[in-house]
């Protein structure tokens, strides 16, 4: 395997019927991928209206103000929670100022069993030390420092937080002894040497072809307990660029290999490595045709307050992911920042402009110019 995509996968454990919710945010984390956080956009749905409720649960496939679907978020919460090894958390942070509808209380606690919690946003420094510390207390202090210094202003009204922290052991662990440096060759055409794990197993392995003709290979790596997995995907040909298996990912791309796949012996050879990617999504999302919850002028969040009009500034996200002989430790924060802009806005023309002297009545141009400096 010359090239890597990684996935993470909670196998069914028969214990709920949640198909449905689970499909659908699959699908979403997946578009979002391969424009390259889903429970913020699920926490903004609740508080969104008019267009950008439509454009929030056009992009998402759903909304989580359907018939059962708080329900079924509560339960899949649930039941991730429980699994050994995951632990996962949810906040939403609001100006201590700003009133809060009781419809949004009420669909958060119902959805995500959370609460909003007061913060002084005229403080943005200190808010941010508070929302570090919530993220590294969530993450087991995997990700300390989440938000950097200028995340926030004293025009911020609201922070959406998710944390996720994960640590499991593999069912068969790699033997240290067998680890030898080898050479992995990158997308870019070169190559650099890696800590090569080795294991001779019986994997569930499949070879599959993608709708564009391209063949690639599924092994699947358990970690104890058996519910959680690691997915290593691989195109057979080592000119194929990953984006094109990234953009056939899907819920119905995950269970056809989860039913395609059998139990064959191979020796699994796998770099150990370690990742950190930090991401602002709101281009990624913007492309995605969310761009009118970024504009003052168009989103609607009324249904999270009536006192100020509101809108998205940032998506944010950070990652952490080491893999070697023993298991997988991970980590990942995410948070939708949103302000509101009631001040009078400066408009500063530090950079080249064009101006045009103009008679207003009858239309007439009295000639345009650049000033460029």
């Amino acid at each position: 395997m010359l090239s890597l995509c990684i996935c993470l996968l909670l196998t069914a454990t028969g214990r709920l019927c949640l198909g449905s919710l689970t499909d659908k945010q699959t699908d979403f984390g997946f578009r979002v991928f391969s424009h390259l956080a889903r429970d913020l956009s699920d926490q903004s749905v609740l508080g969104s209206a008019g267009h950008t409720h439509r454009a929030l649960t056009t992009a998402m496939g759903f909304s989580l103000k359907e018939r059962g679907m708080s329900r079924q978020q509560r339960l899949l919460q649930r039941d991730l929670s429980s699994e050994r090894g995951v632990d996962l958390a949810g906040g939403v942070l609001v100006e201590r100022k700003m009133t809060i509808e009781k419809g949004y209380r009420r669909a958060l606690a119902k959805a995500f069993l959370a609460h909003p919690h007061q913060v002084d946003f005229s403080q943005p420094e200190q808010a941010r030390s508070i929302i570090n510390a919530w993220v590294s207390d969530n993450t087991h202090g995997a990700i300390p420092d989440f938000l950097d210094s200028g995340a926030l202003s004293e025009e911020t009204r609201l922070v959406m937080l998710n944390a996720l922290h994960f640590h499991g052991l593999w069912k068969v662990p790699f033997d240290p002894r067998l680890t030898q440096e080898r050479m992995f060759h990158c997308a870019n055409g070169t190559s650099t040497p890696v800590n090569m794990m080795r294991l001779t197993d019986r994997f569930h392995y499949g070879e599959f072809v993608t709708a564009g003709g391209v063949d690639y290979d599924v092994i699947e790596v358990p970690y104890e307990g058996d519910s959680l997995s690691m997915f290593l995907v691989s195109p057979f040909e080592s000119d194929v660029p990953l984006k094109v298996l990234s953009t056939e990912l899907t819920s119905d791309t995950l269970r056809r290999w989860s039913q395609g796949l059998r139990a064959v012996k191979k020796q699994l050879a796998i770099p150990r490595f370690a990742l950190e990617s930090d991401l602002d999504l709101k281009k990624v999302l913007i492309d995605m045709g969310l761009g009118n919850m970024f504009n003052l002028a168009t989103a609607d969040f009324t249904r999270i307050t009536t006192d100020e009009r509101l809108c998205v500034s940032k998506v944010l996200q950070k990652v952490t992911i080491e893999v070697n002989e023993h298991g997988t430790k991970g980590a990942a924060a995410s948070a939708a920042v949103m302000f509101s802009r009631m001040g009078v806005e400066e408009i500063t023309l530090d950079r080249p402009f064009i101006f045009i002297v103009r008679h207003k009545h009858t239309g007439t141009e009295h000639g345009h110019y650049n000033f460029r400096g």
